[in-house]
């Protein structure tokens, strides 16, 4: 979701959110944020998601399914820096049968947008023998709790 014309992004209404301060491992010689870690902070807040808003914890989901990421689209819009508090905010665009695409951005204590973007999150069950994944349709369960979310 771009800014037009200096227009101030407005978030979704029903969001996921989790705060996260900027400590020295992730940061690069320069004092910013390296970004490889926003992408771990972005896998850290689907986690929690999953764990705290859809009741659907890793350590147990990953016995016999996975949601990797399948598509991801970010935009860096300004550094963090080190001891800086980021505010993570996480909502659905869309639900589809077995996957789902989800909006993003991080922003900084003036609130102003650090980082911002996609992802396609896939349902899937692995195989007894963990050799293969394969697509997985979402529970009625599962569903009625992503829709809270969804814009």
């Amino acid at each position: 979701m771009p800014l037009q014309s200096g227009l101030k992004q407005v978030l979704p209404m029903n969001y996921f959110t989790k705060e996260e301060k900027i400590r020295f491992q992730h940061i690069d010689y320069a004092g910013i944020v390296f970004y490889p870690r926003f992408l771990e902070m972005l896998n850290a807040l689907v986690e929690d998601w999953f764990e705290e808003a859809l009741d659907r914890p890793f350590h147990l989901m990953h016995e016999t399914n996975g949601i990797p990421t399948v598509d991801l689209k970010v935009q860096f819009k300004s550094p963090a820096r080190l001891g800086e508090t980021i505010t993570k905010h996480l909502w659905v665009k869309e639900l589809r049968n077995s996957s789902m695409l989800c909006g993003f951005k991080f922003e900084n204590a003036q609130q102003k947008t650090v980082l911002e973007g996609e992802v396609t999150l896939v349902n899937v069950k692995i195989a007894d023998d963990r050799n293969s994944i394969s697509s997985e349709a979402f529970n009625e369960t599962m569903r009625s709790k992503i829709q809270p979310f969804l814009q």
